[in-house]
């Protein structure tokens, strides 16, 4: 009986009410956060919304399919452009994501010691180098002794830019990686090297190829290293030796230009640049989770 009543008084005893002054300030808290997420995507989707307005009404099929015309001529296009900042591209990921990628596992695996610490300051100190100093070192390093512009250069100093933001975003996500998963490895007599590429970088994939697209979206948009490194063509070119036009150098001349056809140009280049940003990153981010690239 004792236990009866104890069992129906725990029943009928209800919760006291939450205090009205926490749930105002739970209130308030609430509302200011989302003013400040408001606050930070009206810029942004202002930008996209004025953007998509200006781009797709100056977009059509002579912008996608021909070179420029000569100066003050109507017409013409970026075609070249366009390949030219994708081949560009890929000159970059192909240096830039190998050295970032293998910067960042020494650093989780094996930089717990002096010379990691100058890399991570390193890297750290190159995010925050403004471009054009990335560009007038890239023309310093590539280009005089090149003696010519060329989109190897460019690749360079767009690879340069890259591999900060890979390695310390690579070395974060293996630390992120259980050490339980290392020790099992080493247990069953797996070599550290194998541990390391087989099952810890696996692990951390879908995070390392995160903070590879970020740096690759970042890169992308990038004019101000093209302009000492790869300089701009009116023509097609896919040789690594020579100038090579850009979608970033493009827009860059169009935009200063005094002739309207180049400034409604200049719009429609801007839009494809970010949607072709845009799409590369979403197709990369659902290959990852599909399980393309994804964890055994």
């Amino acid at each position: 009986m004792p236990e009866t009543a104890t069992i129906k008084s725990s029943a009928t005893h209800t919760v006291p009410k939450i205090a009205l002054r926490r749930r105002i300030t739970d209130h308030v808290m609430t509302g200011a956060a989302v003013l400040t997420v408001i606050l930070v995507l009206a810029p942004l989707v202002a930008i996209f919304a004025y953007l998509i307005y200006r781009g797709v009404g100056s977009l059509n099929w002579a912008f996608l399919t021909q070179t420029p015309k000569p100066v003050g001529e109507a017409g013409g296009g970026m075609a070249n452009a366009i390949v030219g900042s994708a081949f560009i591209l890929a000159l970059a990921s192909i240096i830039g994501v190998p050295v970032g990628v293998g910067a960042g596992i020494y650093l989780a695996e094996f930089g717990r010691n002096r010379f990691g610490d100058i890399i991570r300051f390193t890297a750290d100190v190159l995010n925050g180098v403004p471009s054009i100093v990335i560009g007038i070192v890239a023309y310093a390093i590539v280009v005089l002794s090149q003696k010519h512009f060329s989109a190897l250069a460019g690749g360079v100093a767009l690879a340069i830019m890259m591999i900060p933001t890979i390695t310390r975003t690579t070395e974060e996500m293996l630390l992120l990686v259980p050490q339980a998963l290392r020790e099992a490895a080493y247990g069953l007599g797996i070599p550290r090297w194998r541990t390391t590429l087989s099952i810890t970088l696996r692990t951390a994939t879908s995070g390392v190829i995160t903070g590879i697209m970020l740096a690759f979206a970042r890169v992308a948009g990038e004019t101000a290293p093209l302009l000492f490194t790869a300089f701009g063509n009116q023509f097609w070119n896919l040789k690594v030796t020579e100038p090579t036009a850009a979608l970033p150098l493009q827009i860059y001349t169009y935009a200063l230009s005094p002739y309207d056809d180049w400034h409604r140009q200049a719009w429609a280049g801007a839009f494809v640049l970010i949607v072709l940003i845009v799409t590369s990153v979403a197709a990369v981010r659902f290959a990852v989770r599909r399980g393309t690239f994804g964890a055994a």
